[in-house]
């Protein structure tokens, strides 16, 4: 009974901390966003100064429109040339150009919806050979780096685990790469998951989720379970008639 009990509980666990845990970081998020933009909007136009409560998430809905409007603007020939101004300027700064450079090709890769930052999931042995981790392809390796280099080198990413943020950067001869068919989500979801899901786990609960959607799949999966019940508990009987027979 407490075994039964204990395995409801985690079942419960694992189900609700992720909902719970992904709704406060939202809220989270969303109150910090707030507490940074609702400021900038003035008091005679912010709705919270004439209603007797707040609104969570008027700070988002004004960052949306400031970046949106920042876009539009850039999207011009005048907004166009006011960037390249101030990129001007930047650029002769000594230490900052190189932190703005940097995060604006970082930014520009991974929010480009042309561009595929993590393009191909890998094995490879790391740190040691007869090790194998996984990692993602970033590229191909160019410029002074790969003039240097002998071989056909790749750019690979092996993220840490659970926390795939951070990790190392390692340019490896693509002839000890091992190329996975799975896709990158699939291959992320495994090493956040510290390889407790593995894909083909997931693949299987897919197919039963989906196949619990088919018609009628409800009702031949009930009537099984009972088929095989009455079968465990007529087995049970004979073996209990059994021991009677053989205590005589």
């Amino acid at each position: 009974m407490l075994t039964r009990l204990r395995n409801y509980f985690l079942t419960g666990v694992i189900v609700t901390a992720p909902i719970a845990l992904t709704l406060y970081l939202t809220w989270q998020f969303i109150h910090w966003v707030d507490r940074q933009a609702i400021p900038l909007l003035p008091a005679k136009y912010n709705p919270e100064n004439y209603l007797p409560f707040s609104l969570p998430g008027l700070g988002l809905v004004i960052m949306l429109v400031i970046l949106t409007f920042v876009g539009f603007l850039t999207a011009n020939i005048f907004g166009r040339t006011l960037l390249k101004t101030g990129e001007r300027l930047v650029n002769r700064m000594p230490v900052v150009r190189s932190i703005y450079g940097a995060l604006k090709q970082v930014l520009e890769t991974v929010l480009s919806q042309s561009s595929n930052s993590f393009r191909q999931a890998v094995l490879v042995e790391y740190p040691r050979r007869g090790i194998w981790t996984m990692a993602f392809v970033t590229g191909d390796t160019e410029g002074e780096v790969a003039s240097r280099l002998e071989d056909d080198m790749v750019n690979i990413y092996v993220p840490t685990t659970p926390n795939p943020t951070s990790g190392f950067l390692l340019m490896v001869p693509r002839r000890d790469l091992i190329f996975l068919d799975l896709p990158v989500e699939d291959a992320a979801k495994y090493v956040i998951s510290i390889g407790v899901i593995s894909p083909e786990e997931e693949i299987k609960v897919k197919e039963e989720s989906m196949m619990s959607r088919l018609p009628g799949h409800n009702g031949r999966k009930i009537k099984a379970e009972a088929k095989a019940k009455a079968e465990a508990e007529a087995k049970a009987e004979d073996v209990d008639e059994a021991l009677r027979q053989s205590a005589e």
